[in-house]
Order: structure tokens, then C-alpha cells, then sequence
């Protein structure tokens, strides 16, 4: 089973979730659960999403994942000292980390995508580049990946990676 996890937090929008059914279809299509998500969180419990709707979230902890995915958005927010430290060595712990649309501002917070490629959405490129020197920003890709990090621009360009 290959868990995988989804950072949240408060205002995320609901397409940045966009990536989870691409894996409970996955579960279909292979007859049985072969995916295992995970919503979570700095607090755990019910996370409120810029569309009013609430997400109920495991805290963050030291699990097992195989990918974790940090979602974005609609404006690009401070991130809080917990969910940066959750990052930090996330590369390190997980065979895979991602981020959907401005997902991608915490982990270079966290330092995640220093000497590394990255994109976001076209709005938000130039400021993330301005922002944080030590990441090469791709402002014209719909995905990068530069080894275990993957990023993508927009909330539904984060369905078009590979698996």
C-alpha cells in the first residue's frame, strides 16, 4: 500500500485537491486499494477551505508516506513555523514530494527547492523567483520534476504527472 498524503491548511482551495481521485481511480482501475490518502495538518481536525467546505485532517506526524503533496491557494500566505518544519525534511523522509499550484511557496520556505527546479502558476512565477533565489524557476512548465520534488503550475495541472 503506498500512502499518500496531503498537506492542508487554512484557505487551501478545494482544487488543490485536484490530485486525489487521479488515485482513487487508480484503486478502481486496479481492483483494489493500492493508494491510501491522507489529509493533513499542523492542528488535525476539520481544516476550513477557501470555498467554505471542511476538510477533516490528520495531524501532522511521523508517518510513513510514500508521496506528499502540499496544496495551494488562492493567494500566497505565510507559512507557519509548524508546517515549515514539517517540511524540512520532507524530501529526505518520502520518496516523492509534490506541489500543486502556489504549494510550492512553502516548500521553498522550508528550503525544499534550493538548487533545484520548480514552477507554479504564471500569476505567482515572478515573485517566487524574486522571492527565492536559490530555486530555478520554470514560469512556462506545467510540471517540473527535479528528482524526489515535483511541482506543478496550476491546481489541475497537478492530475498530469506521472504515477
Amino acid at each position: 500500500m503506498r500512502h499518500i498524503g496531503f498537506a492542508v491548511s487554512a484557505n487551501c482551495s478545494l482544487m488543490g485537491l485536484a490530485a486525489a481521485p487521479a488515485f482513487e481511480v487508480a484503486n478502481i482501475a486496479l481492483g483494489q486499494p493500492v493508494y491510501s490518502l491522507h489529509f493533513l495538518s499542523e492542528s488535525g481536525g476539520a481544516v476550513l477551505t477557501s470555498a467554505g467546505a471542511k476538510i477533516q485532517t490528520e495531524h501532522f506526524d511521523d508517518r510513513r508516506l510514500d508521496t506528499l503533496i502540499v496544496c495551494g491557494g488562492l493567494v500566497v500566505e505565510p507559512s507557519t513555523p509548524v508546517l515549515i518544519g514539517f517540511l524540512q525534511n520532507a524530501a529526505a523522509r518520502y520518496r516523492r514530494v509534490a506541489s500543486i499550484c502556489i504549494g510550492a511557496f512553502p516548500l521553498a520556505e522550508a528550503g525544499v527547492l534550493n538548487g533545484r527546479r520548480a514552477t507554479t502558476h504564471w500569476l505567482y512565477a515572478q515573485e517566487l523567483r524574486t522571492r527565492f533565489p536559490k530555486v530555478t524557476v520554470e514560469m512556462d512548465r506545467i510540471f517540473v520534476q527535479d528528482g524526489p520534488v515535483w511541482s506543478s503550475a496550476g491546481m489541475t495541472a497537478g492530475c498530469l504527472g506521472g504515477s
